[in-house]
């Protein structure tokens, strides 16, 4: 007999409404997403979000009243177990390094298809980073060419090892096992790493690392513990 499958509560976040009602259409086609509420600024969104404390909130970046940015921030802050999507038709350096730093979970513009983006919310539910591919490259060029003008310091044996499982889309636990070493460790580890290679987050360290050459390839998610 089949497990029962929990849904995942997603609230909506969007300033028009007809493209909430599509992006709704689009995400409960899945059989495991259900839209709990929507919000149509920033300010509700925050309101909502405490109000239900979804599991993935997905969020457009330009919104009245607070941003999609700043709701980030808001949820890093006050409900940390919450992930965040930003779905945006910006595609923009700057916004996408200003959510990256905020705290967003995931990235995804809204010319993704169907599938990405559904693939995207359950990712980020599991606690994994979700990057449009188009994303990805432009920050990839970005993050090579200022590897080539900053200097780096090189990472231990012990510390490339973290960075390439991490990579692969292992999670702390995960590794820690793999190496033989205990979640703290592991912690202590990627703290060094985004030291040395000045990331705010594993996926920003492990796009410098593939950029630098250390990680020949990247996995579609990484997770963010």
């Amino acid at each position: 007999m089949p497990k029962f499958k929990i849904k995942i509560n997603v609230l909506l976040a969007d300033d028009h409404n007809i493209v909430r009602a599509g992006i709704r259409q689009l995400l409960e086609s899945a059989k495991d997403i259900q839209v709990v509420a929507e919000a149509a600024d920033g300010e509700e969104a925050q309101t909502l979000i405490q109000k239900y404390k979804p599991d993935v909130a997905v969020l457009d970046i330009q919104m009245p009243k607070v941003s999609g940015i700043e709701v980030t921030r808001w949820v890093r802050s006050h409900l940390p177990e919450v992930g965040v999507l930003i779905l945006t038709a910006y595609d923009d350096e700057p916004y996408v390094m200003a959510v990256l730093q905020a705290g967003a979970n995931g990235y995804v513009l809204k010319t993704a298809s169907t599938d990405e983006l559904i693939q995207a919310v359950r990712d980020v539910h599991e606690g994994k980073s979700a990057l449009d591919p188009a994303i990805t490259k432009k920050l990839m060029a970005n993050l090579f060419k200022g590897s080539e003008k900053t200097p780096v310091e090189p990472l231990t044996d012990r510390e490339l090892d973290v960075l390439r499982l991490a990579a692969k889309g292992y999670t702390n636990k995960s590794i820690g096992m793999q190496l033989s070493i205990s979640d703290r460790t592991v912690q202590g580890h990627l703290a060094h790493i985004f030291a040395k290679l000045q990331a705010s987050s594993r996926t920003e360290a492990v796009m410098r690392g593939v950029a630098l050459g250390w990680i020949l390839q990247i996995s579609g998610t990484v997770p963010e513990e």
